[in-house]
C-alpha cells in the first residue's frame, strides 16, 4: 500500500479549472434540505461538476494529444475530489457522529489503476472503504449513502468494504486482490487506520511472499499474451492487455514496489531495476499508451481498449500523425505503435534479468529452463547460468561482427542470450552499421536465416535487439510497418518472421499433415538458401509505394551478393520476390480447367525447380498472413495447379490433347459408374466438351449418378460436405432459364452460405447442371443437417419465385461493420487474352453479403452466358472472377458492349443495383 502520499497531483496545471472543490463544498453547505433531498441535490450539484471536469480533461488532451499521463492522472484527482466531497456530505450531514467511538472509523482508499491515479474517461472507479473492525451500523450507513451518490453520478463502481483482518486474510489467499491493494492510495477518513492497514500490509502479506509473487506475476503475464494472441505485432492491438501493453509496463511497477515498496515508476531507476535511460523508455511508452487509451475512450465513450481498425484513424488524426509519401497517417501511427510495445518487451526483458540476478536460488531462473550441455568452442563468449554472456562490456565494440556471431552461436548451440548481453547489443547495434558487407558477417548471418534448427526464434531475437534493421536496412524499413486492412493480421516484420518459421517447419517435415505437397517436394528443391532468403526478401519492400514485388526484386538483386549468393541464385531470389503473388492470383482467380490459365502460368514459371519453390513460398506467405487465412480449398487449388503445370514444365510439347484428355475422364467415369456402353453414350451426348474438361473426376462420377437418380424431375437439389475442398458441394439439376444463376447465389446467401466457386453447364437437352462450393462466414463446410435443410428451402422457393428474393436479401443484415473502416473503390477488368474460349471479367469490390448475387444480376441484364465464377477474398476486400460468353458461345469483341457491360458490373460493385430481381 502506498504511503499517504500528498503531492500526488503537484504536476497537474491549474486543478481548478478542472474542479474547484471548496467552491463547491460551499454550496452543498448552503443547501438547506432533509435527508432524502440533500443527497439528491448535491449529487445534482456534483454530477455537473463531474461533466464539467471531464470536458476540461478533454480539452487538454485535444490541446496536448500526447500528455497520456497528464490526462489520466487529471481524471484520478477529479475522482478524489468527488469522493471527498461525497464523504464529507455522508459523514458531517448525513450521518453525523457526536461522539465516536475507536470502531467507528471509516477510510476510503483508491485501488487498483484509480489508486496509481491513472484513468482513461470511462474507467472503472476502483474503491475499497476499511474499519477497524466488525463494520458498525454507522459505517454501513455512510458506505450505503455514497455508493448510491456514486451510481446517480452514472459512475461505473468496483467497490469493497473490509475490516483491517478481512483484508490481510483475503490479499494473502488471492493475488488479484493483492495486487489491487499494493496500489492502495489513501483519499479521505481516519489517516491512523489507513497507516496501520499499510504497515500490516507490508509485515502480514508482502513480507516473505516476495519470490512468489513474482512468479505469479510472470504466469499471469504468459496467459494473458496466450489469450490475445501471443504477439506484440497483432494489427488490432488491445492498449491495456495485449503484449507490450499498458499491464507489461505495470506488472514491472507491481514487482519493483512489491520487492522495493517503490512509489512511483522513476523510483525504480534508484533500487537499480533500470537505468535512467530504460526508465525515459518506460515514461514515454508509458504516457503514449496511457493517451491512445485516453483518445480510444473518448471516440468510442466507452471503457473500450482494443485499438480496431474503425477507430485507428481518428486516434491517428487526434495524435497528429500526418501522412508522409507512400505511407498514409494511419500507418505511421501504428508503426510508432508497435515501436513502443517493443520496448515495453525489452524492458521486461532487462528488469527481469536484474531480478533473476538478485532472487534466483543458485542455478535456477524464474520460469526459464536451465541448459545442461556446456557447449564448446564459444569464440570469446561466455556461458553465465546457461546463458550466452559477454566476457566484457566492450566485447562488441572491440569487433561489431561479434553482434551477428552472438546470435548464430546462439543457434548452432541452442542456448539463450542473457539478458544483459541483449541490452548491450541493443545499445551498440548501430556498430554494425560499417560491416554489414563484410563476409563473416553476412555468412553468420545466412546460418542463422537458413538454419535446421529454430531460424524464426533466433531471428526474433535479433529484431527485437534491432541488430536484424541495422545490418539488413530494407527489412529496417518495415519493422513495425502495418498493412491497414483486414486481411493482414501482423506487421510486415511479424509476418515475414512468421513465415520463415513455417517454412523451417515443413522443411523438417513438421507440418506433413497440414501440408503433404510441400513437404514432399521440398526434398527435391535444389537450393535450400534462396528458398529461406526469397521468403525473407518477398515483402521487403512494402510501404515504399508502387508495386511491393517489383521493388523488392530490384532490393532482392542488391542485398543477394552481399548475402553471399550467386548470380544465379541472386537471379532466382529477385524472380520468386517479382512473382509471389502469381501462383495465389492464378489459383484462386482463374479457371484451372481452362487449359490457356496453365500456358500462361508456365510462360512466367518456366522451370520446374522454380515451380516448386513458388509452391512453397506461396504457402508460407500465405499460412503467416494470420490465422483463418489458410484452408483445405487453397490447398486443393494450389495443388490442382502445381500438378497441371509441372506436367506442361515436364512433358513440354508431347502433351495430351484435349480430345485425348476428354476420352480419358470418359473411360475413368464409365468404370466408376459400371454402366453399360448404350446407356453411357446416351449420358455422354448429352454434354458439351467443356463439361469434361471442367469438373474432377469425382465430381463428374457424382454428378452422373444425381442426374441419373432425378430422371425427369424439373428440379432436383444436392448438397455434401466435400472434405478435400474444405466446403460442401451444392449440385442443382434444373430446367435451364436465364437468371438461374443470380437466383440460386441469392438463395444461397439467404441461407448463410458463402459461395467460393460455382461451375455452371447446360445439357444439349436444356437442362442446367450448377455446382456450387460452399461455406460458412467463418469459412468452414456447411454441414449441419438444418443448414442443409434450409439451403435446399432457400434454392426451391427462389427458383419457383417464391417470396420476393429482392425483398429478403434486403432483410439480411449486413455482416461487418469493421470493413466500412477500409476505403475501396470498385474495380472491373475485362481480358479477352487470358482464355481462349472465354471472356475473363475480375470485378474487385468490398466484400459483402449478396456482392455475387448483385454481380450475376448485372451478367443476366446484359445477356451474357456464365461458364464458371470464382470467389476470393482478402479480409474487407472480395475478388469474383467470371467466366463468360455472348449467348452464341463466342468471346465478346465489341467494344461497345463490353463498356455497357463494365458499366452494369461497376454499378453492381458499389452496391447501387436499382433492382435486384427481374
Amino acid at each position: 500500500m502506498t504511503a499517504a502520499m500528498q503531492g500526488r497531483f503537484d504536476h497537474i496545471p491549474n486543478r481548478r479549472a478542472i474542479i474547484d472543490r471548496r467552491a463547491l463544498a460551499e454550496r452543498i453547505a448552503a443547501i438547506d434540505a432533509a435527508d432524502a433531498p440533500l443527497r439528491a441535490q448535491a449529487t445534482h450539484l456534483l454530477k455537473a461538476a463531474l461533466g464539467d471536469g471531464r470536458t476540461e480533461i478533454q480539452r487538454r488532451l485535444a490541446a496536448h494529444p500526447s500528455r497520456g499521463l497528464e490526462a489520466s492522472n487529471a481524471q484520478a484527482y477529479l475522482t478524489d475530489q468527488l469522493l471527498r466531497l461525497l464523504y464529507d456530505l455522508a459523514t458531517q450531514r448525513l450521518h453525523p457522529l457526536a461522539n465516536p467511538t475507536a470502531g467507528e472509523r471509516l477510510t476510503l482508499i483508491a485501488v487498483g489503476g484509480y489508486g496509481r491515479a491513472e484513468m482513461a474517461p470511462y474507467s472503472d472507479v476502483d474503491i475499497g472503504f476499511l474499519t477497524p473492525g466488525k463494520q458498525t451500523p454507522w459505517a454501513e450507513q455512510v458506505i450505503e449513502s455514497m455508493l448510491y451518490a456514486l451510481w446517480d453520478l452514472g459512475l461505473k463502481i468496483g467497490h469493497s468494504s473490509r475490516s483491517l483482518d478481512e483484508m490481510v486474510r483475503q490479499a494473502k489467499a488471492d493475488v488479484t486482490i493483492r495486487t489491487a491493494l499494493l496500489e492502495a492510495r489513501y483519499v479521505i477518513g481516519d489517516q491512523s487506520l489507513y497507516d496501520e492497514a499499510a504497515r500490516r500490509f507490508k509485515a502480514e502479506v508482502q513480507h516473505g511472499t516476495e519470490r512468489e509473487f513474482i512468479a505469479d506475476k510472470l504466469a499471469e503475464r504468459d496467459a494473458r499474451h496466450r489469450k490475445m494472441g501471443d504477439t506484440r505485432y497483432v494489427v488490432e492491438p488491445n492498449v491495456k492487455e495485449g503484449k507490450g501493453g499498458l499491464r507489461d509496463l505495470h506488472a514491472l511497477f507491481w514487482i519493483g514496489k512489491y520487492i522495493y515498496d517503490v512509489q512511483r515508476g522513476a523510483d525504480l531507476v534508484g533500487v537499480g531495476l533500470l537505468t535512467p535511460e530504460e526508465y525515459k523508455l518506460f515514461h514515454r511508452a508509458d504516457n503514449f499508451l496511457q493517451a491512445v487509451r485516453c483518445h480510444l475512450h473518448s471516440i468510442t465513450r466507452r471503457a473500450e481498449d482494443r485499438l480496431t481498425f474503425d477507430v485507428q484513424r481518428e486516434v491517428a488524426a487526434r495524435m497528429r500523425f500526418s501522412d508522409r509519401p507512400g505511407k498514409p497517417a494511419v500507418e505511421r501511427f501504428m508503426q510508432y505503435y508497435f515501436l513502443q510495445a517493443r520496448t515495453v518487451g525489452d524492458l521486461t526483458g532487462v528488469f527481469l534479468a536484474h531480478l533473476d540476478e538478485r532472487f534466483a536460488a543458485r542455478g535456477r531462473r524464474f520460469g526459464l529452463p536451465t541448459i545442461r550441455r556446456r557447449p564448446g568452442k564459444l569464440h570469446g563468449f561466455v556461458l553465465d547460468r546457461g546463458r550466452l554472456a559477454l566476457p566484457r562490456d566492450d566485447y562488441f565494440a572491440e569487433d561489431p561482427v561479434r553482434l551477428i556471431e552472438i546470435f548464430q552461436l546462439a543457434d548452432l548451440h541452442g542456448v539463450e542470450i542473457h539478458p544483459l548481453a541483449m541490452r548491450a547489443a541493443k545499445r551498440d547495434a548501430k556498430l554494425i552499421d560499417g560491416h554489414r558487407r563484410d563476409t563473416r558477417a553476412n555468412a553468420f548471418f545466412l546460418d542463422v536465416l537458413t538454419s535446421p534448427r529454430d531460424p524464426e526464434l533466433v531471428l526474433r531475437w535479433m529484431n527485437e535487439a534491432g541488430v536484424f534493421g541495422r545490418f539488413v536496412p530494407d527489412f529496417g524499413r518495415v519493422v513495425a510497418q502495418m498493412q491497414f486492412d483486414m486481411y493482414h493480421h501482423y506487421t510486415v516484420d511479424e509476418h515475414t518472421i512468421r513465415a520463415i518459421g513455417l517454412l523451417s517447419r515443413i522443411d523438417k517435415g513438421e507440418l506433413k499433415e497440414d501440408h503433404p505437397l510441400s513437404s514432399a517436394i521440398i526434398k527435391h528443391i535444389i537450393s535450400r538458401r534462396v528458398l529461406y532468403v526469397a521468403v525473407l526478401l518477398h515483402d521487403i519492400a512494402k510501404g515504399r509505394g508502387g508495386d511491393h514485388s517489383i521493388l523488392g526484386a530490384e532490393v532482392a538483386e542488391r542485398l543477394c551478393p552481399r548475402f553471399g549468393l550467386s548470380p544465379a541464385e541472386t537471379e532466382t531470389v529477385a524472380w520468386l520476390v517479382r512473382w509471389h503473388l502469381l501462383m495465389s492470383a492464378t489459383a484462386f482467380k482463374r479457371d484451372l480447367s481452362d487449359f490457356k490459365t496453365i500456358l500462361d502460368f508456365c510462360e512466367v514459371v518456366q522451370s520446374p525447380e522454380r515451380l516448386r519453390l513458388l509452391l512453397v513460398l506461396t504457402i508460407v506467405d500465405i499460412r503467416a498472413v494470420g490465422p483463418g487465412t489458410w484452408n483445405g480449398w487453397k490447398r486443393q487449388l494450389l495443388a490442382d495447379l502445381f500438378e497441371a503445370a509441372e506436367e506442361v514444365l515436364r512433358l513440354g510439347h508431347k502433351q495430351r490433347g484435349r480430345a485425348e484428355r476428354i476420352a480419358t475422364r470418359q473411360e475413368t467415369l464409365q468404370a466408376t459408374l459400371a454402366w453399360d456402353d448404350a446407356r453411357f453414350a446416351a449420358f455422354v451426348r448429352r454434354f458439351p466438351e467443356a463439361y469434361w474438361i471442367a469438373e474432377p473426376d469425382d465430381v463428374l462420377a457424382h454428378n452422373a449418378r444425381f442426374i441419373d437418380a432425378a430422371g425427369d424431375a424439373q428440379l432436383s437439389i444436392d448438397a455434401q460436405v466435400y472434405a478435400t475442398r474444405g466446403a460442401t458441394l451444392v449440385t442443382i439439376y434444373a430446367a435451364d432459364h436465364p437468371g438461374l444463376f443470380y437466383r440460386i447465389a441469392g438463395a444461397i446467401h439467404v441461407a448463410g452460405g458463402n459461395i467460393i466457386d460455382a461451375r455452371i453447364h447446360t445439357t444439349r437437352d436444356g437442362m442446367a447442371i450448377d455446382n456450387f462450393l460452399v461455406q460458412d462466414p467463418f469459412g468452414r463446410p456447411f454441414d449441419d443437417v438444418s443448414q442443409l435443410t434450409r439451403l435446399t428451402m432457400a434454392i426451391e422457393d427462389a427458383l419457383a419465385n417464391r417470396g420476393k428474393l429482392a425483398d429478403r436479401l434486403v432483410a439480411k443484415p449486413a455482416a461487418r461493420t469493421r470493413a466500412d473502416a477500409f476505403e475501396i473503390v470498385p474495380n472491373v477488368l475485362i481480358d479477352n487474352h487470358a482464355s481462349n474460349r472465354f471472356t475473363v471479367i475480375e470485378v474487385n469490390a468490398r466484400d459483402r453479403p449478396a456482392l455475387l448475387n448483385q454481380l450475376a444480376h448485372a451478367l443476366f441484364q446484359s445477356k451474357v452466358t456464365l461458364h464458371s465464377a470464382h470467389v476470393a477474398t482478402y479480409g474487407e476486400r472480395a475478388v469474383d472472377t467470371f467466366y463468360v460468353t455472348d449467348l452464341t458461345g463466342d468471346r465478346i469483341t465489341q467494344p461497345a458492349r463490353l463498356k455497357t457491360l463494365e458499366r452494369r458490373l461497376r454499378t453492381a460493385a458499389a452496391g447501387e443495383t436499382e433492382d435486384v430481381t427481374a
